[in-house]
């Protein structure tokens, strides 16, 4: 009996540990599979937008080059003039530079606080180092002999306010905020006030070419899903074509098309059917039809994918109980198609916000949308923090509406 006891115990004991052993080889095995994946998304999705969230909150110009600087001006009540010691520990820092390029990285960020701060910096800065043993009063006269604006009130406190390494201000500024002298926030002035209606600007764009690409989007994604699977799948290879081209082509093609001479204004005057020209490009019309040409595939997709797994059975049932098909479409099978309505506006939706090359070879002044303005900071006016404060508000906004259409299909799901 004891040898039989030991070995009931003993067995399952064993297996146990063999259990857990080969459940931790086949988890250590799945995640092996799926690193490469996860770095691959670490490396080129989660660390750039991180960066660019961090981006637009760092300040490190005047923080990392006018330290003494910034010291002296802690105590300096930003109303009444810097004390002398100021203009000594500002020649100090700015003859202490060793590169050009971080004087004129500092000048760029004062200039985007005040205007003229980028010439009164450089120059300042090339005239120095002035005379070894200067006493900080002769500092400032030999300063303002270099230029007069350093007398102004406005330079300092710039200086002062951008003292610290971390700023609200780039995420202020890109919705029409702004800090005070004293550090309150407050709306910037109606005259400089332009991302908020650029933003709406580009909701009412995006919305615009969702409703479109559903409304031209959905008849297509039926017609496809009533016929047989070898007719479906040759016309799926139209509908995927503008894939297959480059965004850059599509918009010059409708260049081509759209302009005074093109395609569709010849076509109408020789039909009569406009006596002029129509102006179709460099507006807001022209943005549109291109972006729902592009963009029409991303809603029909879904919405096609969707429609198959609806049975045909349940139209021609809501007809044989004494439904008119017109009220049996929209009262039997549209309510099972809205989870590809939702998927397909919100995946339209999200892609128009974030357009840049058609708006800005086929629109105007007023047609471009927030993107234009990030490349524009990016790449003309070399303001990094601006252009990563104007990226993170558009993803807080597609991250707002991811989480609104989570929210809506979790109700839908849940009343179902």
């Amino acid at each position: 009996m004891a040898v039989t006891t030991l070995s009931t115990t003993v067995i399952p004991t064993d297996l146990a540990v063999q259990l857990r052993r080969s459940q931790r080889r086949k988890k250590a095995f799945a995640i092996s599979l799926t690193l490469p994946l996860l770095i691959f998304l670490l490396a080129v999705f989660i660390v750039p937008i991180g960066a660019l969230l961090v981006r637009a909150v760092e300040n490190p110009e005047v923080a990392s080059t006018l330290k003494q600087t910034v010291a002296v001006l802690d105590n300096w009540d930003r109303t009444s003039n810097p004390p002398d010691t100021a203009y000594a520990a500002l020649a100090t820092d700015l003859a202490a530079i060793a590169e050009q390029s971080d004087a004129g990285g500092l000048a760029r960020r004062l200039n985007s606080e005040i205007s003229g701060a980028r010439s009164l910096v450089m120059s300042t800065y090339r005239a120095l180092p002035f005379d070894a043993g200067l006493s900080p009063d002769q500092i400032k006269a030999r300063m303002l002999e270099i230029d007069p604006r350093w007398a102004e009130l406005g330079y300092w406190q710039a200086i002062a306010k951008n003292g610290s390494r971390w700023t609200p201000d780039y995420l202020l500024t890109a919705v029409d905020l702004k800090r005070d002298i004293e550090g309150d926030i407050v709306k910037v002035d109606a005259d400089s006030a332009a991302f908020f209606k650029i933003l709406m600007r580009t909701f009412s764009i995006s919305a615009v070419v969702t409703i479109f690409c559903l409304l031209l989007g959905y008849p297509l994604a039926y017609w496809l899903s009533t016929l047989t699977p070898r007719q479906a799948n040759i016309l799926m290879i139209l509908v995927l074509v503008p894939f297959w081209t480059s965004i850059l082509v599509r918009s010059a093609a409708w260049i081509v098309l759209l302009q005074s001479n093109g395609l569709v204004n010849r076509s109408l005057l020789e039909i009569g059917f406009i006596s002029e020209p129509l102006p179709l490009l460099f507006n807001r019309l022209g943005v549109i039809i291109a972006m729902v040409h592009i963009l029409l595939p991303f809603m029909i997709l879904p919405l096609y994918s969707v429609m198959k797994s609806v049975p045909a059975t349940y139209l021609r049932a809501a007809v044989s109980l004494g439904s008119s098909p017109l009220a049996a479409f929209f009262r039997v099978y549209m309510p099972q198609t809205y989870p590809g309505i939702g998927a397909g506006g919100l995946l339209v939706f999200i892609l128009s916000i974030g357009y840049y090359v058609t708006p800005a070879l086929l629109g105007g002044a007023d047609d471009q949308m927030l993107s234009y303005y990030i490349a524009q900071y990016t790449n003309v006016t070399v303001n990094w923090g601006m252009a990563c404060a104007l990226g993170a508000v558009l993803l807080s906004a597609t991250l707002v509406l991811y989480a609104l259409y989570r929210r809506v299909v979790k109700t839908e799901l849940s009343m179902g």
